[in-house]
């Protein structure tokens, strides 16, 4: 479990997604449930369980999405990383602005010049992202149906993915944001 001044990182991100213009968070964890449960204060939000985790990313998004439309009340939703915090605060609101104002099912923030996370949802597309495999996640989808997105462009660097030691160490430095051209994905 990654620790970040203090407490865990995934507790850092749900605290902030709950300070986002959203009505429930859900948060899908898979390996080492147990020790996650343990280890890290959910506060309101929803806790689902991945069984399939190691089947990828996929599966977790299936398993989020699954919870989701249990309720129809909620007609979108933001797909956020685990393991990636730092998004600027305008972000949600302005990619929920941006949602209300165009057709396409799929608002996606662009950072300089790449793609990243959080990406709203719309509803009308939870059952084609309940179809997809593997550990891309919604990328290939997106990138195959162009139509689907709308891009909102931010000037910030993407928020960096803490997926090696040298991540954590540069935000524990205070470099919460990427200076890899992909975004750290």
């Amino acid at each position: 479990m990654v620790d970040l001044n203090g407490s865990p990182l995934l507790e850092r991100i749900v605290t902030d997604a709950l300070a986002w213009p959203v009505d429930t968070v859900v948060v899908v964890i898979g390996a080492f449930a147990d020790e996650i449960l343990d280890a890290v204060d959910f506060q309101d939000a929803v806790v689902a369980i991945n069984e399939d985790w190691s089947e990828g990313l996929s599966s977790s998004l299936r398993v989020g999405l699954d919870v989701l439309t249990q309720d129809p009340k909620w007609d979108r939703t933001f797909v956020a990383l685990g393991d990636q915090p730092n998004i600027p605060q305008p972000v949600p609101s302005e990619l929920i602005a941006a949602a209300e104002e165009t057709q396409r099912p799929a608002v996606v923030p662009v950072y300089r010049y790449a793609r990243g996370h959080p990406v709203l949802f719309d509803r009308s597309l939870w059952s084609r992202l309940m179809t997809l495999s593997g550990d891309a996640g919604a990328s290939p989808l997106l990138t195959t149906h162009p139509e689907f997105v709308e891009e909102v462009r931010f000037s910030d660097l993407p928020p960096r993915d803490i997926d090696i030691p040298d991540d954590l160490a540069s935000l524990r430095a205070g470099g919460g944001r990427s200076t890899r051209p992909d975004g750290g994905h």
